[in-house]
């Protein structure tokens, strides 16, 4: 299963991970693992690349951080197989993430020497870039027909929580997700406030937004690592953004609402 029909999806450089994501999902459908499993396993690889990049052992660090994004790709397909979709597993997935980003991005800054205060520049910039990819997103899978809903695009308030998960958990969770979450997506938005407006972003405007995607974003980094160009990484993502900006202005003035 996946979060947009054939005829909507588009070329994604983030989404590398999908097919073996998928296959990983499979072997659990008929087990007694739950998605939130499966996402407890991708934060345990995203510390364990942290270990190695202290280690010195770049390599292994980037193969362990190629390895967290394709189990990240894993729990949703799993949900989606068991039929369990949960705000629960949306909001944890999303918290884990940003937590294993920051100690990711600071073990870099610390192992490379960079200034701290930029290694904290480094990682707004790397959140302000993800939130823009899955603003375009979810804007694109709740036009389309079929598309996966469980994430909205103004995610303001705690949603009802699905009748197989519980709703306390719900309510806790969306709260760290807000906490962690809702400047950079109140920044976003006020780059680019009309973009749910528009009737359909095509493909290639969604490809192009797809290099600020979490999981091009991890590759990035893997590579980077096992070229032993650590100490670029801090930089290279904060002159990343500047393209961030550039497309804001391409769908303003090629996909007007």
């Amino acid at each position: 299963m996946s979060k947009l029909s054939a005829a909507d999806k588009f070329i994604d450089f983030s989404d590398y991970g999908r097919t073996l994501g998928r296959w990983f999902a499979k072997q659990l459908v008929d087990t007694r693992f739950t998605p939130i499993h499966v996402t407890l396993l991708f934060g345990v690889f995203g510390l364990i690349g942290v270990f190695f990049i202290f280690k010195g052992y770049y390599i292994l660090a980037g193969i362990c951080i190629i390895l967290k994004s394709i189990i990240d790709a894993a729990d949703g397909e799993l949900a989606r197989l068991k039929k369990t979709p949960s705000y629960t597993g949306r909001y944890l997935d999303s918290v884990f993430d940003i937590i294993i980003n920051l100690i990711l991005i600071f073990s870099i800054c610390i192992v490379a020497h960079n200034n701290l205060w930029i290694g904290l520049l480094a990682f707004v910039c790397i959140e302000l870039q993800g939130t823009l990819y899955n603003y375009y997103y979810v804007i694109l899978r709740n036009k389309v027909q079929g598309g996966d809903t469980t994430s909205k695009i103004f995610e303001y308030k705690t949603p009802i929580a699905f009748p197989q998960e519980n709703q306390k958990w719900v309510n806790v969770l969306f709260g760290a997700y807000y906490f962690c979450y809702g400047l950079f997506d109140k920044i976003i938005h006020i780059l680019d406030q009309d973009a749910y407006k528009v009737k359909i972003l095509p493909s290639w405007f969604m490809t192009c937004v797809s290099i600020y995607g979490l999981g091009f974003q991890l590759l990035i980094i893997a590579i980077m690592l096992s070229l032993n160009l650590i100490h670029f990484i801090i930089p290279f993502f904060i002159f990343f953004t500047i393209f961030m900006l550039i497309l804001i202005v391409i769908r303003k003035l090629f996909l007007p609402i």
